[in-house]
């Protein structure tokens, strides 16, 4: 069975691509919802002035709203009905998740299967919809307390703005939302996943722009240009191995009675990721991190002695922001890992089985063994996503780069990617399956 199994994969070519159909249907229904996304990413919300907005991000760019505008595609920057993008919808899954680990009723929902896993969902969307209704309401006060050299940035404000920048908002978050899970369902990847990853690559083409004009004009030599790109490589490949690496613990069966005859051990394996927690302590200790220079410059004030302190202190390339920086994602790492992995559930799932590790006894010692093994891997990971989300701010600190591109972009990129074309090739080789099925039937007719 692996063999024919790895003679499949193989012969996954184009060949095979051409012929796959429903692949074909899903990529395309994919790429158009995801032309939908952009084209929405242009249409401003109403009472905004352009040009005393870009002023404004130009000199605040710099903090969560840069990153949130990073994430968005520019949607933030412009301010178009898609501002918000779909992080609402990921805070309300993050926060669900949260309470599943510690409520009971939810823990049990939880264990009901598909009928329980429908009411989590729909827990999250009325979540979603709160956490939007909220930032959208924030957002449209924060618009109005916005200025630049030539005026507000909002034309009329007062509680008719607020109204509609509340529904325009809110509105948009709930059909990316949709979009995300008709992107999912019918498409090919994650959608929510796969929003987030285009709203990214179409901010690189404007990045690349801006690095060749520095070049352009010396500000930058070609030799520094192509070092970069070379680093970006080798961190990308670097994303990829750790991405991919595993811990494989070996999972021994008994030998079973089966009628008259005995069917002999079986033995598989329990492989635990390297990052089990992925990119949310990154986006999570990123936000928490720069919150306060955010609020900071919201206020258009410069405040008091020490928060001019920790403002200076929380910017990117400083000590203190990478001290910091690094202890969070660690922090995330354990307390995100520790929530979507349970080595007690684990382990009682291999003795309902009869399943045992070998030199490990069932029950308890087992996970034990299991927190052991896992404890160890999420510190190399953890210290993993440190180092890849550090790197820019080393670069930052040490040669003054005229322009930033986050660790957590790069790992939201790679790793999207490595699980988009994963499906897709899960996929083809599901076409396979059937071409064979089909042959076999057909043979087995005429015979």
């Amino acid at each position: 069975m692996a063999s024919a199994a790895e003679q499949l994969a193989s012969n996954l070519n184009f060949g095979a691509f051409a012929k796959a159909t429903e692949l074909k249907r899903r990529i395309w229904f994919t790429l158009g919802a995801l032309v939908i996304y952009r084209l929405g990413t242009y249409i401003p919300i109403p009472g905004i002035d352009p040009l005393v907005l870009e002023e404004v991000f130009q000199n605040q760019g710099g903090g969560l709203l840069g990153v949130l505008n990073m994430f968005s595609g520019g949607a933030l920057g412009r301010m178009t009905i898609f501002a918000l993008n779909i992080m609402p919808y990921i805070s309300a899954s993050i926060i669900m998740q949260l309470m599943t680990a510690v409520s009971p009723s939810l823990e049990a929902l939880k264990k009901e299967g598909e009928s329980g896993r429908k009411k989590i969902n729909q827990y999250t969307r009325y979540g979603t919809v709160l956490l939007a209704a909220v930032q959208a309401y924030g957002l449209a006060v924060g618009l109005e307390s916005l200025s630049g050299s030539t005026g507000s940035a909002v034309l009329d404000p007062g509680a008719f703005f607020r109204l509609t920048t509340v529904i325009t908002v809110v509105g948009g978050t709930i059909f990316l939302m949709w979009l995300g899970e008709q992107i999912t369902s019918r498409g090919v990847g994650n959608g929510i996943s796969l929003i987030i990853f285009a709203g990214i690559v179409a901010e690189l083409p404007r990045a690349l722009v801006g690095t060749l004009d520095l070049m352009g004009t010396g500000a930058i030599s070609p030799v520094f240009v192509m070092t970069m790109l070379v680093m970006a490589g080798a961190v990308i490949t670097f994303i990829v191995f750790m991405e991919r690496a595993q811990r494989r613990l070996i999972v021994q069966y008994p030998k079973q009675q089966r009628g008259n005859r005995m069917v002999e051990g079986q033995s598989s394996h329990l492989p635990l990721k390297l990052n089990t927690a992925g990119v949310i302590p990154a986006i999570f200790a990123s936000s928490l991190l720069l919150l306060p220079t955010t609020l900071i410059g919201f206020s258009g004030s410069e405040g008091t002695g020490w928060v001019q302190v920790i403002a200076a202190e929380l910017q990117h390339g400083q000590p203190v922001f990478m001290i910091v920086y690094a202890a969070l994602i660690i922090f995330f790492c354990f307390f995100y890992t520790a929530i979507v992995f349970n080595p007690e559930e684990t382990a009682d799932n291999l003795r309902r089985y009869n399943g045992f590790l070998p030199g490990i006894r069932p029950g308890k010692a087992t996970a034990d063994y299991l927190d052991y093994v896992l404890t160890r891997l999420t510190a190399v990971g953890a210290l993993y996503l440190a180092a890849v989300c550090l790197m820019p701010e080393f670069l930052l600190a040490e040669f003054s780069l005229p322009f930033y591109f986050g660790g957590t972009s790069l790992l939201i990129v790679v790793v999207v990617t490595m699980d988009t074309v994963a499906q897709i090739q899960s996929h083809l080789l599901a076409h396979q399956y059937e071409g064979l099925i089909k042959k076999a039937k057909l043979r087995g007719r005429r015979g």
